[in-house]
């Protein structure tokens, strides 16, 4: 149990509390809240895709790890040199960069590194260094041909931003490419690369300790019911989900994958991962049933506002002063999050790019016009569909968009008891609480909810034989049954994307591909022990969320394991 101190006695019950920073880790995997020490010959980092997330893991790279940031790939020439000037060529003193630097496309990358090991193997002189791994943080739909070309190119680790693809057969094609590429030819994945996926909560201080309170201090008992619940953020979703990428299914996936695929892989890693990654292998608690209902409830034409009349656009709607979804509100006069609170970065950024650019020629007044300019575009009924779904909309009205997917879903996961053979569990300290080592029947529910106040602040309840847990996202409450005491833990903060989730990825990723560049290791034991999660583990929660479409467009409950045999193990083969 982490170290605690004493509170004040409150109705007689004791209350404990830790506080930042007095937390012993103890889980897996290892988290390190400090920079970890640089090798002599650092991991050399390659960012495939200059957005927001490759620009959020080029930071963690820099801050929070033992590697180097050392070339970029974006097609956008603003985003690929903004990304260059302050990770890579501009830290050097540099104005531009030099050879293997800077790519528009990966494919150019892969046929530069190949022509750049030919060099080198001739002996030529001056071949510039190579990179040792690829944070790849293209679009959804461009996942599967960016690894697998990776995978084919060789001698590069691999993180990939979630989803891992946009559908099951392109999941399924991606672990096949990893298998058939392994070096001792059994197939036995993570033979040549660590590869690893952006589940960020898996790596935050706070779901750390979560998971090691529950499944390692057992705190309260075996756990037999979990309601999780993720508000999205009620102009956030109108930014990502309306008018944004991932506004519809065929251009990307079903918003439960796109927004929530880590949500179900964080529940699947506290009732169905084993304890521990580093105590050999253990059969995974797999689930019994899936269900799920959602729908696009609001953002429907159904729901527009009577006084918008005509309007599809923000910037032309006599509805727009007294409309809180307003474009022109959210990101340019909003002083929380727009130009008005001198906000130029997220969301800003998304709907211009270079807006900064506008605010150092013309300052502010000239970043407003250019800013207005972009939101008052617009697509009419005779626009191709082609066109309408190829860009992002900003000014669009929410409730006249192409937009498809749920801004509402619920998953129901259960659980049959499944205790181990008998012989593969110590029975011995105490036979009550590890019979069935966290295996019993069992219940999880997901919520995804647009609107919230929250953004995106995660927040769980659970239920377990001796006690329940309320956890958000700054503290973890553990009510004890057997004793009454409450305690209140406060994992540190170590940054604010997901919790610091954003940075122990990173960190952890680029130290398994230290470990095996530096320090002898073999893949698949840097895949176990640093990164903590397998491969095994990112096809099931992606699975379970396909399952759970299925189970919603069906309308009815998914008997896991023969969906499983039928859906996936033949794609895996």
């Amino acid at each position: 149990m982490p170290p605690s101190v004493t509170l004040p006695e409150a109705d007689a019950l004791p209350t404990q509390q830790t506080r930042p920073g007095e937390w012993d880790d103890g889980g897996e995997p290892l988290l390190h809240k400090e920079k970890p020490p640089m090798s002599a010959s650092p991991p050399r980092i390659l960012i495939i895709g200059a957005g927001s997330r490759g620009r959020t893991y080029a930071e963690a790279t820099e801050t929070s790890s033992n590697g180097i940031v050392a070339g970029v790939v974006e097609p956008d020439t603003y985003k690929r040199n903004g990304l260059g000037h302050r990770h890579i060529w501009g830290p050097q003193g540099r104005t531009e960069p030099v050879e293997g630097e800077s790519f528009a496309d990966w494919r150019d990358f892969v046929k530069y590194e190949k022509q750049r090991r030919e060099r080198a193997a001739g002996g030529e002189d001056g071949v510039p260094e190579g990179v040792d791994a690829v944070f790849i943080c293209v679009q959804d739909e461009m996942h599967r041909a960016a690894i697998e070309a990776m995978v084919a190119l060789g001698g590069v680790h691999i993180m990939c931003e979630k989803p891992l693809a946009t559908s099951l057969e392109d999941c399924a094609a991606i672990h096949r490419a990893l298998q058939q590429n392994a070096a001792d030819g059994s197939g036995n994945f993570g033979s040549k690369h660590v590869f690893s996926i952006g589940h960020v909560l898996r790596y935050s201080p706070h779901n750390v300790l979560l998971r090691k309170l529950l499944l390692q201090d057992r705190v309260i008992g075996d756990i037999l019911s979990v309601v999780h619940t993720e508000p999205v953020g009620w102009w956030h979703f109108t930014h990502s989900y309306v008018r944004g990428n991932w506004r519809r299914e065929k251009t990307s996936a079903p918003s439960l994958l796109t927004k929530s695929c880590h949500d179900i892989d964080v529940l699947l890693w506290l009732l169905c991962s084993p304890a521990s990654y580093t105590s050999g292998p253990q059969a995974p608690h797999l689930p019994s049933t899936v269900s799920s209902s959602g729908s696009l409830q609001l953002f429907r034409k159904s729901r527009k506002p009577v006084a918008a009349g005509n309007a599809t656009n923000c910037l032309s709607c006599p509805a727009e002063p007294d409309c809180k979804y307003s474009a022109k509100r959210v990101y340019v006069g909003d002083r929380l999050r727009g130009l008005g609170a001198g906000n130029r970065r997220w969301p800003v950024s998304i709907v211009m790019p270079d807006i900064e650019d506008f605010n150092v020629k013309g300052g502010p007044a000239a970043a407003e016009e250019a800013l207005l300019e972009k939101l008052a575009e617009d697509y009419t009924p005779d626009t191709p569909d082609s066109d309408v779904a190829k860009r992002n909309w900003f000014g669009r009205c929410v409730f006249e968009s192409d937009n498809d997917v749920n801004d509402d879903q619920v998953v129901v996961v259960t659980w049959d008891e499944d205790p181990l053979p008998e012989g593969e569990v110590d029975l011995s300290a105490d036979p009550m609480a590890n019979r069935l080592q966290h295996r019993g029947a069992k219940t999880a529910t997901f919520h995804m909810v647009a609107q919230t106040k929250k953004l995106c602040d995660r927040y769980t309840n659970l239920y377990g034989v001796d006690g329940e847990i309320y956890a958000d996202q700054e503290t973890i409450t553990v009510e004890d049954f057997k004793t009454g005491k409450t305690t209140v833990h406060r994992p540190p903060l170590e940054s604010k994307g997901h919790g610091g989730g954003d940075d122990g990825l990173t960190r952890q990723f680029i130290l398994a591909v230290d470990r095996v560049k530096n320090h002898g290791w073999v893949p698949e034991t840097a895949q176990r022990e640093i990164i903590g999660c397998t491969m095994e583990e990112i096809i099931r929660s992606h699975a379970l969320v396909f399952c759970a479409e299925a189970a919603r467009h069906g309308k009815t409950v998914v008997d896991w394991a023969p969906w499983w045999a039928k859906e996936v193990e033949g794609r895996l083969a």
